[in-house]
């Protein structure tokens, strides 16, 4: 079993207005096995967490730890986070032109594994995860999230996911952008993923919706750079009646808009 710990984490970031707390002490532990969802309005610092967590330099660590396995992730690189079995499923994926899905899979696989998958089995391997997610095999020969949909780029994430076969999984906001079918298609991605390998997720969302798919153990509500409320399933269904206004303080307010800078 992996142990991803998080504790009384403080991150900031800099903007034209200076230096700006987002994160104000998240403690949090996820196990393999564990599906985390955390909820919140925008700009509340999840997706921060989602950034720190797998090591964007834009975003400060001013105190606070996160460990895997007892090891210090805050003092590895985002290459050997990854290694170390930790994966973010981006909320806005990048388009890395010149590089086909293809070799950026086979790239990383060999990266984690420390050598290279066998052709045959790899190949296997790739198309029917492609298949499971609908995906059409042409894609394999494009460069990575190039003139892809909203959609395309999620279930390209997920392929990933399956694929690379993480410890830990930050799925951001995996489900922003995608109809009926593409959430269900992708949410049956992360579940088989789950299935085969008891990897921890931690999934960061707005809406119920992917819960309805993704059936979380544990929910947390994070406001203003806290988690304010944690549960059960159930808590998500008191947010989807109740919204996030009664976690809402207007005293106790910085005054900045935290959507401004929680990428």
């Amino acid at each position: 079993m992996s142990v991803l710990e998080i504790r009384d984490l403080h991150v900031t970031v800099e903007t034209d207005a200076g230096t700006t707390p987002i994160l104000n002490g998240v403690t949090l532990t996820i196990s393999t096995g564990q599906t985390h969802a955390i909820m919140g309005p925008n700009g509340s610092g999840k997706s921060t967490l989602a950034y720190t967590i797998a090591g964007h330099p834009k975003y400060k660590v001013v105190s606070g730890s996160i460990t895997l396995d007892g090891e210090d992730v805050l003092a590895m690189s985002v290459d050997e986070r990854a290694r170390a079995g930790l994966f973010l499923a981006m909320q806005y994926p990048v388009e890395i032109p010149g590089v086909t899905v293809t070799n950026f899979l086979r790239t990383a696989k060999t990266a984690i594994d420390g050598e290279a998958p066998a052709i045959r089995t790899w190949t296997k391997d790739v198309k029917s995860s492609m298949k499971n997610l609908r995906m059409d095999p042409k894609f394999a020969q494009r460069n990575v999230n190039e003139g892809f949909s909203g959609g395309e780029k999620k279930r390209h994430e997920i392929l990933q996911l399956e694929l690379l076969k993480p410890r830990i999984a930050v799925l951001d906001e995996t489900d922003s952008g995608l109809d009926v079918d593409a959430l269900k298609i992708v949410s049956e991605g992360v579940n088989r993923a789950k299935q085969e390998t008891d990897l921890g997720l931690l999934l960061i969302t707005h809406y119920t919706r992917i819960l309805r798919y993704i059936h979380p153990d544990f929910v947390h509500v994070m406001v203003a750079g806290r988690i304010v409320e944690e549960g059960g399933p159930e808590l998500a269904d008191r947010l989807e009646d109740e919204g996030y206004d009664r976690f809402l303080d207007p005293s106790t307010s910085s005054g900045t808009d935290l959507a401004d800078v929680d990428a």
